[in-house]
């Protein structure tokens, strides 16, 4: 029997899925019921309605059917790229957002070294000081973080979104700024130079096999030495499965607003709120 290369033949799948739209896609992102006779198909077919998790794809003898494993492969393919390629000039040069680095000088630092992600490169700190529009309301910061395809498939629709829900609650807001390889707590360093009431880090999450396109959304008002993880605000599974970009813009908005009326974010802003 000739023997089959695996690794080729995913290729060729991913190469495949990749296509133009109107070529025909060997796998569809609907759920697909692969249990032969199952005891109670309604209930199953509810159950993978309800998570992303990889159940009722059946099996051949003890192994995964090979559209279920490529499929496979080609979510943890995809998670991988989320971290690893670079957002594409032309992206942020569309969306007219100013670059900025942390002191990571690669990917792989940015892995190891999580500090190196918490605090811009100095040539970044030195634009900022001289660039960046000081005392404003709202700083907006928008990074790669652990996942490229997240900024690219959320930010396009959820800054607009984000932007309009700001100017309509007549907050001052900062030119927004992308930030290559930053980490949540970067944040501090840009309040830190811009002296705005409260910064928001749209940044890509750790991608899995559900999706590589999350976004989340971190606040924290008026941040400084003594800050501490409890102290942020988050909302998290910004894409197209969980919280819809356009919608989570609109709604983040309205959250910036209360977070500046009550002067408070995290734990202390939800205490507040509960008074």
């Amino acid at each position: 029997m000739k023997q089959i290369n695996l690794d080729h033949l995913v290729q060729r799948v991913v190469e495949e899925l990749t296509k133009k739209s109107q070529e025909a896609i060997l796998f569809p992102e609907e759920k697909q019921l692969g249990v032969k006779n199952p005891h109670n198909q309604e209930s199953l077919e509810h159950a993978m309605q309800r998570t992303p998790a990889r159940i009722g794809i059946g099996r051949a003898g003890t192994r995964m059917k090979t559209t279920s494993y490529l499929q496979f492969r080609i979510d943890q393919a995809a998670a991988h790229d989320a971290v690893m390629k670079r957002i594409e000039p032309a992206w942020l040069k569309e969306l007219g957002l100013p670059e900025l680095h942390t002191r990571s000088q690669d990917i792989q630092e940015y892995l190891m070294n999580l500090d190196s992600g918490r605090f811009l490169s100095e040539e970044s700190t030195r634009w900022l000081e001289q660039n960046g529009e000081k005392n404003k309301d709202v700083q907006i910061i928008i990074s790669d973080g652990l996942s490229t395809s997240a900024c690219e498939a959320c930010i396009p629709d959820l800054l607009p979104s984000l932007l309009e829900g700001l100017a309509l609650k007549n907050l001052s807001v900062a030119k927004p700024i992308f930030i290559h390889r930053g980490r949540v707590w970067v944040q501090d360093h840009v309040a830190s130079i811009v002296k705005c009431k409260v910064v928001i880090s749209l940044i890509g999450e750790r991608p899995g096999l559900a999706t590589a396109e999350s976004l989340s959304a971190y606040m924290i008002y008026q941040p400084n030495e003594r800050t501490v993880e409890s102290d942020r605000t988050v909302i998290s599974n910004i894409h197209r499965g969980g919280t819809p970009p356009i919608e989570a813009g609109a709604y983040l908005a309205e959250l910036l607003a209360d977070i500046l009326r009550v002067q408070a974010s995290g734990v202390a802003y939800a205490q507040l709120r509960a008074k």
